[in-house]
């Protein structure tokens, strides 16, 4: 058999981590199948599906990795297929129209909860001749006695009595499919052998396995993954947790870090924290997934970011790193020699996130920077004058095929001699001067990150600021 796989999200809103969990968990068993891992959109609630969320969806797989061998295919347009499926259950007599008003639904349904019975349809006109109108719906005849049992990968066998069940609405009043039909048909019809999805959709399961059997299909294997829980212990809400994949995008984690805290949500290989998407693949079974639920854990997020930051190579980081600085609206000069890497080998090791890069590095994008008022008075002094000066001089010297981040250290070294310095007395005025506050790279590295031009810029910048208030204070001095 060939393992064919499927993510069928709604295009209602972003993609939530849960959702990215189970397309995760498909296309895993996809690829360690060997199968084919398809995209499906199910749009056939046109109320509340846009093209924006359809879109954003799309992103966010790829920006995951998930990579799709078919689709995306949208429901909306295999209308024709469903209505065709629809007719040959009307004409086989398994289903029937039903033109029940919502008042008298509304009513049955407070009858049943007066008496403490499950709400759920009467069969009223399954045995009538109700005539097509504008206000009737399709209802699929569900079988009135016995039972619906399957075998769950995650949850065992499990047995639905029939009478638990009722005569669900497959097409409504506007002609539209309802969603157990269009999923039902869409998994016979693209040959699905594997339903992976969440555990919220095991009630479902009964019906469209009656479904599938009408229709002469044979139900797909069924694995439903346990939901995943915040950290207060309550199923995630979008209004209150972080649920959004492309948040965690902008928020500067990384995808690698993102998928692998997604598959040890709820599945796990004996006790390894580590995977990148091949190990997943190779040792990505239904079998290890877990009945209990998965909780949310945004400090081991930030330990396995930290970890894929420091040990990725450089070039896998920098594209995401350059997206970064385009959302911040940060512009890299293309002419500079500095490349986006050296600025990445240099600040990956001192940061958590793609975004804590770009706040450290900000720097190095902009044309002026303001100090930190602390910093400049403790550091831009008239006693560090002398030191910046020779710097100063040092560096408008230098040829622009000199400018080497081992030259740059040498040539720091020689001042702090020259001058009987610490080295410290030298760095912390130079990071001032430099970046506006006192904490960047070591300096060797912040002067070549910057660039000749802007070091030599910020430098006499520097330089002037300690001479303005140096006559500031001695004015103030003369008036006292």
């Amino acid at each position: 058999m060939i393992v064919r796989t499927r993510f069928a999200p709604s295009p209602t809103g972003y993609l939530h981590i849960g959702g990215a969990r189970t397309a995760l968990f498909a296309w895993l068993y996809a690829r360690q199948q060997s199968g084919t891992f398809i995209l499906r959109i199910e749009d056939t609630d046109q109320s509340r599906s846009t093209i924006e969320s359809a879109q954003a969806i799309i992103e966010a797989m790829a920006w995951l990795g998930l990579t799709v061998d078919e689709g995306p295919i949208y429901q909306c347009q295999r209308l024709p297929k469903y209505q065709a499926v629809i007719e040959q259950l009307l004409k086989t007599g398994q289903a029937y129209y039903c033109d029940c008003s919502v008042e008298r639904l509304n009513s049955l349904r407070e009858e049943q909860l007066q008496r403490k019975q499950k709400p759920k349809y009467d069969g009223h006109c399954r045995n009538r001749r109700v005539a097509t109108t504008a206000h009737s719906v399709v209802r699929f005849r569900n079988p009135e006695s016995g039972s619906v049992a399957f075998k769950d990968e995650v949850f065992g066998d499990i047995s639905i009595a029939n009478t638990e069940l009722d005569d669900l609405i497959i097409q409504r009043s506007d002609g539209l499919p309802t969603y157990n039909l269009a999923v039902a048909v869409d998994d016979w019809d693209m040959g699905i052998t594997h339903v992976i999805r969440g555990s919220d959709h095991l009630n479902n399961t009964p019906r469209q396995i009656h479904l599938l059997k009408a229709m002469g299909a044979e139900p797909p294997v069924f694995a439903h993954v346990p939901m995943i829980l915040n950290e207060q212990g309550k199923p995630l809400s979008k209004r209150r947790d972080a649920v959004s994949v492309l948040w965690y995008r902008d928020m500067g984690y990384l995808p690698q870090a993102l998928c692998n805290f997604l598959v040890r949500l709820g599945w796990s290989d004996g006790d390894q924290e580590i995977f990148s998407l091949d190990s997943m693949i190779e040792l990505f079974n239904l079998k290890g997934i877990h009945r209990n639920a998965a909780c949310l854990d945004p400090q081991k997020l930030l330990w396995l970011n930290q970890y894929y930051l420091a040990s990725l190579p450089d070039a896998v980081i920098v594209p995401q790193f350059e997206q970064a600085l385009q959302r911040h609206q940060l512009v890299y000069d293309k002419n500079n020699k500095i490349a986006l890497i050296d600025i990445v080998q240099v600040q990956k090791n001192r940061c958590k996130t793609i975004e804590d890069m770009v706040n450290q590095s900000r720097y190095l994008f902009t044309n002026s920077i303001i100090y930190d008022s602390k910093s400049a008075i403790d550091y831009l002094t008239s006693n560090t004058q002398s030191s910046l000066q020779r710097l100063l001089q040092a560096l408008q010297a230098l040829q622009p095929d000199q400018w080497q981040a081992e030259r740059l250290q040498m040539l720091c070294k020689q001042i702090v001699k020259d001058f009987q310095l610490k080295f410290p007395q030298l760095a912390q005025p130079i990071r001032v001067a430099l970046t506006g506050n006192t904490v960047s790279p070591a300096i060797h590295e912040t002067i070549y990150l910057l660039g000749q031009k802007k070091t030599i810029q910020r430098l006499q910048n520097a330089l002037d600021w300690i001479e303005n208030n140096r006559v500031d204070m001695i004015s103030q001095s003369n008036a006292g």
